[in-house]
């Protein structure tokens, strides 16, 4: 689990949070196994109500459009839902055109730098890195 502060904002910017996450993932219309893992790890971290992780998860079929959800938002709020957009886009492995369309579109929305979604995408891949020499290490051990 990421070190986080997602669980320090209110509850109706974590909703708005994981409404952002739902429509990320509906992006490219293919929904993985690892996207959908770091969509539930992620709505873990944002201790949401039983009746909101349901909503959520209906939203997934026809999610809210981002600028609805943005609009709950703080800027603290809107990072942290950019960051783990950007992680669950990538969670399978490849950021596909529509996918990269929509992080640049959500970084634009949040007033990020025009780099934000490389200098997120150099983060994430240095991540993911970090944990395959992980499971490397554990190999040799």
């Amino acid at each position: 689990m990421l070190p986080d502060t997602l669980h320090k904002l209110p509850q109706a910017e974590r909703f708005a949070y994981a409404k952002i996450l739902a429509y990320m993932s509906r992006i490219d219309n293919e929904l993985t196994i690892e996207e959908m893992a770091m969509f539930e790890q992620r709505l873990g971290t944002a201790l949401l109500s039983p009746s909101q992780r349901k909503e959520v998860r209906l939203s997934l079929k026809s999610p809210p459009p981002l600028e609805e959800s943005l609009a709950s938002l703080s800027a603290e709020g809107g990072r942290l839902a950019f960051r783990d957009a950007v992680l669950m886009c990538a969670a399978d492995g490849t950021v596909d055109d529509d996918e990269m369309e929509a992080l640049k579109e959500l970084s634009k929305l949040l007033d990020l730098g025009d780099d934000s979604v490389s200098r997120m995408l150099a983060w994430v891949r240095d991540g993911y890195n970090w944990m395959q020499a992980g499971f490397e290490l554990l190999n040799e051990l």
